[in-house]
């Protein structure tokens, strides 16, 4: 009897041991799995912090990119208006009746179309034409203007439109005037009015007075003055036939 007794105590001695863990287990499991949940919210938020960041990061990466590319460009553009700037202003200044009257090389004319010359009696220039485009300007000087009977300023150069014609040569000198001139070519009257360089005296040197009136103030007695190189480069380049347009304006 004794026996059983200490038996059934025994039983009921583990019973309540089994008891008490399962109530400790189910005390306990809440505040795991409320530990786990909390983890598992604060690794989603430092996620989410993290991608946010490397977000805010790219964001301001590609902004500095921007930035730097804008300011790229703005110095490209800035430089090659500047280049530009530079190569549309090729008249040399002041202006020296020595030298080719811009800083580039003459056209080749092979090269250029529908190719004719123009000039302003009035500008003191003559410009080298490919249909309308103006291709290389040439400091000049025409004939000089007076007023006529009905009392209209006018050149004693003549107006229009006239064509190179055959004769050319390295140097002239007319004693009526007593002025000459070197590298020249006839566009009207076959040796009368021609493209020349700056007048020479009797002697052969450059008449230094004359030749500073280039490209400021008309001053020929009707040809058309130009420098030195400008009108060699005429004479040896302007083929016959041509087309030479004189205007005032």
């Amino acid at each position: 009897m004794e026996k059983r007794s200490e038996r059934i105590k025994r039983q009921r001695e583990q019973k309540w041991k089994k008891l008490h863990i399962r109530k400790f287990d189910f005390i306990l499991l809440p505040s795991v799995l409320l530990a786990l949940l909390s983890y598992h919210q604060l690794e989603h938020v430092a996620n989410a912090y993290e991608v946010k960041q490397k977000s805010t990061i790219s964001k301001k990466e590609n902004q500095h990119v921007k930035t730097v590319a804008s300011k790229a460009s703005t110095q490209s553009a800035s430089s090659q208006a500047q280049s530009s700037s530079k190569q549309t202003t090729v008249m040399h200044t002041p202006i020296d009746w020595q030298k080719p009257s811009e800083n580039r090389p003459y056209p080749d004319l092979a090269q250029v179309k529908d190719f004719w010359v123009k000039v302003s009696l009035k500008k003191n220039r003559t410009y080298l034409m490919s249909g309308k485009k103006v291709i290389y300007t040439m400091y000049s000087s025409g004939g000089v203007f007076h007023k006529d009977k009905q009392g209209k300023e006018v050149s004693d150069t003549p107006t229009g439109t006239f064509y190179i014609q055959n004769e050319r040569g390295n140097s002239f000198f007319n004693g009526e005037l007593n002025e000459g001139a070197n590298y020249w070519v006839s566009w009207k009257d076959h040796g009368v009015y021609l493209f020349h360089s700056v007048p020479t005296m009797k002697d052969g040197q450059y008449n230094i007075a004359e030749a500073e009136k280039l490209g400021k103030e008309p001053a020929s007695h009707g040809c058309i003055r130009l420098s030195v190189p400008d009108a060699k480069w005429m004479m040896e380049n302007l083929k016959v036939g041509t087309k030479v347009v004189i205007k005032n304006k």
